[in-house]
């Protein structure tokens, strides 16, 4: 709807609940739009332990389909999967490899197998990679705090309009009642601006109360 209105930006700051590598490539493929989202980070038990060797720690050779761990060797499997309904690709390592690595117990749990990868196709995977990255630069949380300003939005126009519930039925009247009350809230804000008052939670509490009485 935005690219039809010729009104996309370059970028848009969502919150965790829609970051996904697919929104992410969508987004950037289809519309030319840079998401800035927080993305999950790793969740193997290594990671979550911060010990012992996560995905990380393997060189991804996409081109050979290959997985080569820290100390060299190469997995052996490398299978196009579907995991959850979702595309995937395994990676095994031979077990008669891993069995006697003397780290073994910092890289896998399985006590007869070799070590497994599941990875997200290619595209996708070094998307989610490149956003992690970004994710652990200390000016990101800098960059991302403009999404505070979005939740006071939204928070401002449950809190004054109860924009979340229609009082109509019919899609041209609940159009008529959201264009009402964006203009209630640009002219509440113009008033807070031009009097000096902060929009804080507290007076946008007294401001849904005033507009009640």
């Amino acid at each position: 709807m935005l690219a039809a209105r010729d009104l996309l930006s370059a970028e848009h700051f969502l919150d965790s609940g829609y970051a996904s590598a697919e929104l992410i490539v969508g987004a950037q493929k289809n519309f030319g739009v840079t998401l800035v989202t927080p993305v999950l980070m790793n969740s193997s038990p290594q990671a979550r332990a911060g010990a012992g060797f996560d995905r990380t720690a393997f060189t991804i050779d996409w081109d050979k389909r290959q997985a080569i761990r820290p100390h060299g060797d190469t997995s052996t499997w490398w299978s196009p999967a579907t995991l959850r309904g979702t595309k995937a690709i395994v990676i095994k390592f031979d077990k008669e490899t891993c069995r006697p690595c003397p780290v073994r117990d910092q890289c896998t749990s399985s006590k007869t197998g070799g070590r497994t990868l599941s990875l997200q196709p290619r595209k996708l995977r070094e998307v989610l990679d490149h956003a992690r990255l970004q994710q652990g630069d200390e000016q990101w949380p800098a960059k991302y705090a403009t999404r505070a300003g979005i939740e006071g939005t939204i928070h401002q126009a449950v809190a004054v309009t109860g924009i979340r519930r229609a009082r109509y039925l019919g899609l041209q009247k609940t159009h008529l009642e959201h264009v009402f009350s964006a203009v209630a809230l640009n002219l509440i804000r113009l008033d807070a601006w031009w009097n000096g008052h902060p929009l804080d939670r507290t007076h946008v509490a007294r401001l849904g109360l005033s507009l009640t009485a």
